[in-house]
């Protein structure tokens, strides 16, 4: 499967909450650009994305917050279509129809300048998200984090492990894996070894990057050696969503 295919899994996950919301409101006054909405998102979890990009590209910047919509959907399809410059382009006019208060587009902004290598400028994007979600956007955190560590920053990133951590979803056990190999790289294996441990925990134990590391840990605990360059496994989730 390929990296954008995997994600695409992903990106589907919102649209069926999509279409029953849809659905639940049929008897209400539906705005023509909700419908374009609608039926590119049809279109979409058919991989139609041509399609769909012809429903998004119909809505209005009249339309306000639904033409934000249409401008993020559009990148989420250009982005599937590896076409990660326009996708990026359109991130970016999304979060300024929604002047700056789009917490999604810009996390999906960073996504996309994270695949293209351009690691500052995602770290940004996803400052962003999180700014304007008010620290609510917990895979911007986690996104951050990774960033971060690859900077060689293992406090700043292991404070942005934290932060996901404490909101709930399944990011949740990645970051206590992540957070582990921080805490690991600053010499702190003890408490290392704790949330490796709580990430096998929350998985029933089916988490190969937390037991390699847990592993790893107790080797290290019992023959101390440079922790910052063991071979732990950090793992990464990336996300974004349709709406």
């Amino acid at each position: 499967m390929s990296q954008k295919k995997f994600w695409s899994t992903i990106l589907l996950l919102v649209l069926s909450g999509v279409v029953a919301s849809a659905q639940a409101v049929r008897s209400e006054r539906v705005s023509p650009a909700e419908s374009a909405i609608e039926r590119g998102n049809r279109s979409f979890a058919k991989a139609d994305y041509e399609s769909a990009l012809r429903d998004y590209r119909s809505v209005a910047r009249s339309d306000g917050e639904t033409f934000a919509q249409a401008l993020y959907n559009t990148g989420v399809c250009y982005f599937e279509l590896w076409r990660t410059a326009e996708a990026i382009d359109h991130y970016r006019q999304a979060v300024a129809a929604a002047h700056g208060r789009y917490p999604k587009a810009s996390y999906a902004l960073g996504v996309a300048l994270e695949d293209e290598g351009r690691l500052a400028e995602a770290r940004e994007a996803y400052r962003q998200s999180i700014a304007a979600s008010e620290g609510a956007y917990a895979l911007a955190h986690y996104r951050l984090g990774l960033v971060i560590s690859m900077q060689g920053d293992y406090e700043a990133a292991a404070a942005s492990f934290r932060k996901a951590i404490v909101q709930a979803g399944e990011h949740v056990p990645a970051s206590h894996n992540n957070l582990g190999v921080m805490l690991a790289r600053q010499g702190r294996l003890t408490e290392a070894g704790r949330e490796f441990e709580i990430a096998l925990r929350q998985t029933g134990g089916a988490f190969g990057d937390a037991a390699h590391n847990l592993k790893l840990c107790r080797s290290l605990l019992a023959t101390p050696v440079q922790a910052q360059n063991a071979p732990m496994k950090l793992s990464g989730v990336i996300a974004a969503a349709l709406q």
